[in-house]
C-alpha cells in the first residue's frame, strides 16, 4: 500500500460576499489598512481584490441583500493575527475612531488560562471580525469562561 502525502495547507485569500461594496472597500482600507489591488465597480458583477504589498488577502463580491446571518450554516468570524497584544491596542484604538461595532470591550483572553487574545468587532454587513496577538493577554478578561471567546455568539 502507497502512503499518501498530504500536502501542508495555508489559508489563501478570504472571499466574502456584501452588500455595498464601495462601503465595504472603504471600510477595510481605513480599519485595517488593506489598498485595493485590483477590482470592477462597474455593471451587475462588481468586486474587489484587497491586500497588503501586493498580496490579495480579501476579496469583496457585491452579490449579497440584508446583514450576516448567525443563524445559517458558513463564516463563523474572520481572524487576523499580529505579533503584539500592543498592536491589538493599536487597532482597537484606530477601530473606535471609526465608530466600530466591538463584540466584547476591549482585548479579551480566547479562553481563561491562556496568553492569546485580542478584539472581536463587526464589519458593515455585520461579519464578525478578530484581530489577535498569540501572547499578552493573559490578565484580559475571558468573557465566555472555559469556552473559546472566539466560538459562541
Amino acid at each position: 500500500m502507497t502512503a499518501v502525502v498530504t500536502p501542508r495547507l495555508a489559508t489563501g485569500h478570504i472571499g466574502l460576499n456584501v452588500s455595498d461594496l464601495d462601503r465595504s472597500v472603504d471600510f477595510y482600507r481605513r480599519a485595517l489598512g488593506f489598498e485595493q489591488l485590483a477590482g470592477s465597480a462597474d455593471g451587475d458583477q462588481r468586486w474587489a481584490f484587497l491586500g497588503v504589498d501586493g498580496t490579495l488577502v480579501v476579496t469583496l463580491w457585491e452579490q449579497s441583500n440584508g446583514a450576516f446571518s448567525t443563524e445559517t450554516p458558513g463564516l463563523h468570524h474572520l481572524s487576523f493575527q499580529v505579533d503584539s497584544i500592543d498592536q491589538v491596542r493599536a487597532l482597537e484604538r484606530a477601530l473606535r475612531e471609526l465608530s466600530v461595532t466591538f463584540v466584547h470591550d476591549g482585548v479579551v483572553a480566547h479562553r481563561e488560562g491562556v496568553a492569546s487574545g485580542g478584539i472581536f468587532f463587526t464589519d458593515p454587513d455585520g461579519i464578525r471580525l478578530e484581530i489577535y496577538a498569540p501572547s499578552g493577554a493573559e490578565t484580559a478578561p475571558s468573557p465566555s469562561g472555559a469556552a473559546p471567546t472566539c466560538g459562541f455568539f
